[in-house]
């Protein structure tokens, strides 16, 4: 069987990677931390349209409980592999640098860089031997232009994609791609509580974008059409940001 692991897969952008990519015939791997609600809800979309999934909860920033669970599957699935993993979790906690607070800064490094590390660490592996795999890493334009309040976002996704890079020159010689998608002003939990109105003004297209177009780009990158394509940063972010 064909395995994909989308990390935070339970809500928002997450949630329709792994609808498109149940839609592509894989079986989702549909990480959450604590939501456990709207983890079986996305697995209840995925099988209802006919694919299937399976949930895979623990915190992505926790180095222990990441090896535990994958090591856990791995040993129960000796004859399958995980061949696209997506490193969508992340959390804001926004604040200007003077007033950050140590936890606002660790909290969304820990889980957007030492997440990435806990996980693509052990699962590439297995890409690596089978000569085949995608890497497919959740950034932002925070992440390329810089956000005033989001310092520790910025810095988060702005490592995450230098680590791609490199990462994707190590993997080439093995047939696995490392990509990054680096999202604009998406409509979804992560972005409820930003001024729409006022943001929409910012974007050239005039609106905020979809979790679905998100995936859509996430689907393609991590097709065989996107073979000959790695340590890429592509945007979507309706021209805010070129």
């Amino acid at each position: 069987m064909q395995y994909a692991l989308v990390t935070g897969g339970s809500r928002g952008i997450g949630r329709a990677v792994c609808l498109k990519l149940a839609e592509m015939g894989y079986t989702v791997l549909i990480n959450y931390n604590t939501n456990t609600a709207a983890a079986e809800q996305t697995k209840s979309l995925i099988e209802a349209a006919g694919g299937k999934a399976e949930l895979m909860a623990f915190d992505v920033a926790d180095g222990e409980a990441a090896d535990s669970v994958l090591t856990a599957w791995q040993e129960n699935h000796p004859d399958d592999y995980i061949g696209v993993l997506v490193n969508n979790a992340g959390i804001r906690r926004d604040n200007t640098l003077v007033f950050m607070q140590n936890e606002e800064w660790h909290s969304v490094m820990d889980t957007t860089m030492n997440g990435f590390f806990y996980i693509t660490r052990r699962v590439i592996k297995d890409m690596l031997i089978k000569r085949w795999g995608r890497v497919i890493n959740i950034a932002s334009l925070s992440g390329i232009k810089g956000m005033a309040g989001q310092t520790n976002y910025s810095a988060a996704k702005a490592a995450l994609i230098g680590a791609s890079k490199a990462l994707a020159l190590e993997a080439a010689p093995r047939k696995v791609t490392v990509n990054v998608v680096a999202p604009g002003f998406i409509d979804s939990d992560m972005t409820k509580d930003l001024p729409k109105d006022e943001l929409k003004k910012l974007v050239p297209m005039g609106r905020f974008g979809s979790a679905d177009e998100v995936a859509d780009l996430v689907a393609f990158l991590a097709s065989d059409k996107a073979a000959y394509i790695t340590g890429e940063v592509i945007s979507i972010n309706g021209g805010i940001y070129t």
